[in-house]
């Protein structure tokens, strides 16, 4: 069945004559991929929530394309046969996809294989990590419409106010890519930006492996060995359950009590007691014999070295060169205005002057543009000054 919406803006653009069109039956879907599948570019986003369940839930996507904005209800389809649009060679525009990519793969199996986003894209602009509505207002001229974006989005019926809002997320969707596009290629950034692009989706939003989810605690980085050793099998367990459970895993332990319990070590049931932020009461008998069980493994497992030794250490003199260089790159990031994050962080400079493999300062554009700079300062071969209160970069041969 198809709903056709009048949402209009109060603009001149011919987007906005543009009905938006609800899908919420098979039929109509097929038939939507069938027409999607002769377009190389689309607009995508996506509602959905996530607070009281380990796995976001889907309740809405937008897509627009050629003259089509389409709401897909995907309550009751079979939203695997969207795999064939992400599998083409058709971009797919988002504006900051990381959890849209996720909550994607996790509804059709698949996520699409070229993507454009436009808060990436904006960096390579000067524009720090720029909303949706800042786009449309600084490269447009548009104002979004506005919504209550805490709505219910699994609710059905929809209001036409909630569609409206979905709609405008992808209305202008493609406009800012063109803008962006032609922006970038002037600049000399488009092939920057491609590049990102691919990184930021090899590096998407993936499920959690559960034995590594003790690295998300934040006091766990304090714990000695064996604590390590617990922390790592107490957050094991507890992310399965969440995940069986589909609850979040805050639900089944906070990470206070977990880093607490991992702290104590305990042996025997009176030893779960007094641990802050912890229940000892729903843990008796079998439930708490199992959680002493949890702890036990973790005693036993081999040691786990800590977040600060799975790297080489700086040496101390190269310290003072990490703060340096932070502040070069920021003064960089300013003069070829370009959102400094884009570029590189402390921690990326750290893994250079570490001589990391894996520095991002070593690969692609950014080694280019700053990886051979610093380089040829650490060889001796520039040094860092001050010129009219600015940080830079000038070769030894340039000085008196």
């Amino acid at each position: 069945m198809i709903l056709e919406i009048q949402i209009c803006l109060c603009t001149n653009m011919n987007s906005d004559l543009i009905d938006a069109e609800v899908i919420d039956d098979q039929a109509g879907l097929l038939s939507i991929v069938k027409e999607l599948g002769k377009s190389d570019i689309y607009a995508i986003d996506t509602e959905f929530h996530r607070e009281k369940t380990y796995f976001a839930k889907l309740a809405l996507i937008q897509l627009r394309w050629s003259d089509r904005l389409v709401i897909i209800d995907p309550l009751n389809l079979d939203l695997s046969v969207l795999s064939k649009i992400f599998l083409s060679n058709s971009t797919a525009v988002f504006h900051a996809g990381s959890q849209d990519l996720e909550v994607l793969h996790r509804a059709t199996g698949a996520v699409p294989t070229s993507i454009f986003d436009t808060q990436i894209a904006a960096g390579f602009l000067g524009m720090r990590t720029p909303s949706l509505a800042s786009l449309h207002e600084n490269l447009l001229g548009l104002k979004l419409t506005k919504g209550d974006r805490l709505t219910d989005w699994l609710q059905r019926p929809l209001t036409e106010s909630q569609l409206r809002y979905a709609a405008s997320d992808v209305r202008h969707l493609l406009d800012l890519y063109q803008v962006l596009t032609q922006r970038l290629i002037e600049l000399k950034r488009h092939e920057w930006a491609k590049a990102e692009f691919a990184t930021f989706l090899e590096k998407r939003q993936k499920l959690i492996d559960p034995k590594d989810a003790w690295q998300r605690i934040k006091e766990a980085k304090h714990l000695n060995k064996q604590a390590r050793g617990v922390a790592q099998a107490l957050a094991e367990w507890r992310e399965l359950a969440a995940q069986k459970n589909d609850i979040p895993n805050r639900y089944i332990m906070s990470d206070l009590a977990l880093v607490g319990i991992a702290q104590r070590k305990p042996t025997k049931l009176s030893d779960l007691k007094n641990i802050r932020g912890f229940d000892s009461a729903q843990y008796q008998k079998e439930k708490g014999q199992h959680l002493l069980k949890i702890v036990e493994k973790g005693l036993k497992a081999d040691p786990i070295p800590s977040f600060k030794n799975r790297k080489k250490s700086l040496p101390p003199d190269m310290r003072p060169a990490v703060t340096l260089l932070s502040a070069w790159l920021a003064q960089f990031a300013t003069d070829k205005n370009i959102d400094p994050a884009l570029l590189g962080s402390r921690s990326d400079i750290e893994d250079l002057l570490r001589g990391e493999s894996t520095c991002r300062l070593k690969e692609g554009w950014r080694h280019q543009e700053i990886g051979e700079q610093v380089d040829n300062l650490l060889q001796g071969k520039c040094s860092l000054s001050f010129d009219d209160g600015r940080l830079i970069i000038e070769s030894r041969g340039t000085l008196p």
